[in-house]
């Protein structure tokens, strides 16, 4: 098996410019050999609040039609994250596109202060996968703040807990401090997305990382580089590998 995390430079707002970005990081993965490819939160748009009413995905959205044919030609799996409105409630969601062809959605549970004002928050959205006999959880950013939250993966007995995020330097080192914790206590292993550059006019940190399910980091990106992080499971152990972009 072998996972990708993709670190990405949004624009903010521009959805054409940032899902060519996710075809050709898509592509690269797939050229690697990866199952699975991650983005972090809000790729498709970037993160954003006041303007997600203008960026809103539905969940048939024939905008990620070709992020479809690419998973199904590939055969990835694609995560990659749009402001998503269900029944006229708008989520932090992202979609989880399957070689199958078939589309789940998973809505981030745990809001940060202030997201409250311009997003829903739901436990109704919490699909998991399984890859060649790993069971697979989804978090999005804020998730990870509450213990709650990897506890309840844990109790689904996942395996690989993908977590796509919007950090800055600020915050990431709480960030690596808790996955880790959460990786070594829960037996998991761990992928983190992040992006590397500026959102909603902020800085991200970077850092995509993995840990292994012993809570040992195997690998991590830097905080400015776009590229993709790649882990593969040889037997009991996994071996990275770093491409830029």
């Amino acid at each position: 098996m072998i996972l990708a995390a993709a670190q990405t430079k949004p624009k903010r707002g521009d959805i054409s410019a940032n899902l060519l970005n996710h075809y050709q990081l898509i592509e690269l993965a797939a050229e690697n050999g990866a199952n699975l490819i991650a983005f972090p939160e809000l790729s498709i748009t970037g993160y954003e609040r006041e303007n997600a009413e203008a960026l809103i995905f539905t969940e048939d959205d024939y905008r990620i039609d070709h992020l479809k044919e690419l998973s199904v030609r590939n055969n990835i799996v694609i995560i990659a994250g749009a402001p998503i409105k269900i029944d006229s409630k708008l989520y932090i969601g992202e979609f989880i596109i399957a070689p199958d062809d078939s589309v789940s959605i998973y809505t981030k549970q745990f809001l940060h202060e202030g997201e409250d004002e311009f997003f829903d928050s739901t436990f109704d959205f919490n699909p998991m996968l399984t890859i060649e006999d790993q069971n697979i959880s989804f978090a999005i950013c804020a998730d990870i703040d509450n213990p709650l939250h990897p506890e309840n993966a844990a109790k689904n007995d996942t395996d690989i807990y993908v977590a796509s995020i919007f950090f800055s330097p600020n915050g990431i080192p709480n960030a690596y401090r808790d996955l880790q914790n959460y990786a070594e206590k829960h037996k998991m292993n761990v992928l983190m997305s992040n992006f590397s550059g500026e959102s909603w006019g902020s800085p991200s940190a970077g850092q995509s990382a993995f840990w292994n399910n012993k809570g040992e980091l195997i690998a991590q990106m830097n905080d400015s580089d776009s590229g993709l992080l790649l882990v593969e499971k040889k037997g009991d152990d996994w071996e990275s590998q770093i491409i830029k972009f």
